[in-house]
């Protein structure tokens, strides 16, 4: 009898061991969030029979696909993207409207992340004076934090620091950047700790930057085989500094010099390779995925935007990148399978925008593009003032496709500022390359509910955006005639990878429309958890195993 009691208290115990392991295991270990800058859904397919099977095929064959994922706002820049991507709304709501814009309030262009309030720690210089509190809302990071009472651990990394700052959220338990130049160091901000922690020390003696750039940049197979490239010696490409022609071989250890020494890492696939040598240094050493609460990581990859901007979309240089950021993800996504285990994280990969082809390229291929004047924009806009109102002084400042008015000014002299506003949008919408210009009034009072405008009012915030705004034609860029650049709210800039991966995700794609907004209260979903306080996006159930 009692060997009886003692074996049925025994399968009992067993059962409830059982049923609490599978408690644990509802939720994953670790959610990875990838943010590659400036990445294009086409770098999906047009480099797909080149890729290896443990990159981007991997997850593509083994997560789920949004192929026709976009920006739902404008402008498409890295700290909008960003943010809109970790708190699942636009910057109509989370107010991060560009990388720098114009304050009204102080007069001033004031830069997304920057807090005078904190200080560099990892070394004496100043680019360390970043914080978080420009987001007006909360991350899917935050909102996992106090879900969990504030145990489990939120780290961001990124060569960018607005690209590790935002995502990280404001409840992080670090962000870390990269400081370049001639100080080669992975550093934070006080805002979030005191000391560096003895990993990355550690990871910055080991001067991984150095012997990457003490090597020479050439393609990764034949250049010969980079047939969905344009040929690698034309006009429509920038320079490295030391460089007669954009071309391979570049042999980096001499370029370096007049690179800005340790600033070439960004401008080379060997600043993704870096990014994920630090990254799997993170996981290590604060120890991510070990213990039963969730850990948040977030991994922007920033060298493929300023690789982009210098050589546009259709280099060879680009699409080398591309090969070797695919290895570079194998090799994280086998090492998350060896430190944190199979099944147990969820990752999502996405980027912060895509881009456009050079105009310049497309205008000599009698496709539709333009160069914007803005010196001739600014004199036309002093014309139309001094025509209708007297005065060339109405103008505070233009910046990021915004005119914002001088309000004292324009009251001095009696006048209305609508009017004033409404007149500027009727008028320049005659000046070459603009397509459509708009009061802030017109956008505070109609609802545009699809098109470019409604992608226009998405990334027009109240507080923060200025009087008139303008959207110029397609393929329009400001810069020189040579590389590229975003912004935009066309699909070239709006289009790009969304790709779910792991624990609780379907194998699938779908070819519905989703926002880039609907990631965050997807993941929420998948956590079980409330999404960010000022998400506007939407749970995408096809996605997520029942």
């Amino acid at each position: 009898m009692q060997r009886a009691i003692f074996y049925l208290l025994t399968v009992i115990l067993s059962l409830s061991n059982c049923i609490h392991t599978k408690a644990q295991i509802k939720k994953p270990k670790l959610v990875v969030g990838i943010v590659i800058d400036q990445m294009r859904y086409d770098y999906l397919t047009r480099y797909a029979e080149r890729y290896g099977e443990g990159g981007f095929n991997r997850i593509l064959k083994n997560g789920f696909s949004l192929e026709n994922a976009h920006y739902n706002f404008m402008p498409t820049y890295t700290a909008p993207g960003h943010a809109s991507i970790f708190t699942g709304t636009t910057p109509s709501n989370h107010g991060i409207i560009s990388n720098s814009w114009y304050d009204k309030a102080l007069k001033q262009s004031i830069y997304c992340v920057s807090d005078s309030n904190y200080k560099t720690i990892g070394n004496t210089g100043t680019v360390g004076e970043k914080s978080p509190k420009r987001m007006l809302t909360t991350t899917i990071s935050d909102q996992l934090h106090l879900a969990q009472n504030m145990r489990g651990k939120t780290i961001g990394i990124s060569i960018k620091d607005r690209a590790a700052v935002l995502p990280a959220g404001h409840s992080a338990n670090a962000a870390y950047w990269y400081d370049s130049g001639d100080r080669n160091q992975w550093i934070t901000s006080s805002y979030y700790m005191e000391n560096l922690p003895n990993w990355v020390k550690k990871f910055n003696t080991q001067n991984k930057a150095n012997s990457y750039l003490n090597d020479t940049w050439n393609t990764l197979y034949d250049i010969k085989t980079y047939t969905r490239s344009r040929a690698d010696d034309n006009i429509f490409e920038k320079n490295l500094n030391g460089q007669e022609k954009p071309i391979f071989p570049k042999d980096l250890k001499k370029l370096r010099k007049n690179n800005g020494n340790f600033d070439l890492i960004k401008t080379v696939p060997a600043g993704n390779t870096l990014t994920v040598d630090f990254a799997k240094a993170v996981i290590k050493g604060e120890k991510l995925g070990k213990t039963a609460f969730t850990d948040f990581l977030t991994v922007s990859f920033s060298a493929t935007d300023y690789i982009g901007h210098r050589y546009g979309v259709a280099a060879v240089e680009t699409e080398d990148t591309y090969l070797r950021l695919d290895q570079d993800l194998a090799s994280f996504f086998s090492f998350l399978d060896a430190e944190v285990g199979v099944g147990n994280y969820t990752l999502f990969l996405t980027a912060d925008h895509a881009a456009v082809q050079v105009p310049s390229y497309l205008q000599s291929l009698k496709i539709p593009a333009h160069y914007f004047d803005i010196k001739g924009f600014e004199n036309y806009i002093a014309e139309v003032t001094q025509k209708y109102f007297n005065s060339k002084a109405l103008i505070e400042n233009i910046s990021n496709y915004q005119i914002f008015l001088d309000k004292e000014k324009i009251e001095s002299l009696g006048l209305d500022r609508n009017t004033v506003a409404q007149k500027l949008a009727d008028e320049i919408i005659n000046f070459d390359n603009i397509y459509k210009a708009v009061t802030a009034r017109t956008l505070q009072t109609t609802n545009f509910t699809d098109g470019i405008m409604n992608t226009l009012q998405n990334g027009y915030n109240q507080k923060f955006s200025g009087d008139v705004l303008i959207i110029p034609y397609p393929a329009t860029l400001i810069r020189g005639r040579k590389g590229t650049s975003h912004g935009s709210g066309y699909s070239y800039d709006t289009h790009v990878p969304v790709i779910f991966y792991g624990y609780g995700i379907k194998k699938g794609k779908s070819l519905k429309r989703y926002d880039i907004t609907d990631i965050a209260p997807t993941i929420a979903n998948l956590l079980k958890i409330e999404a960010p306080n000022g998400s506007s996006g939407k749970i995408i159930k096809e996605v997520l195993k029942k």
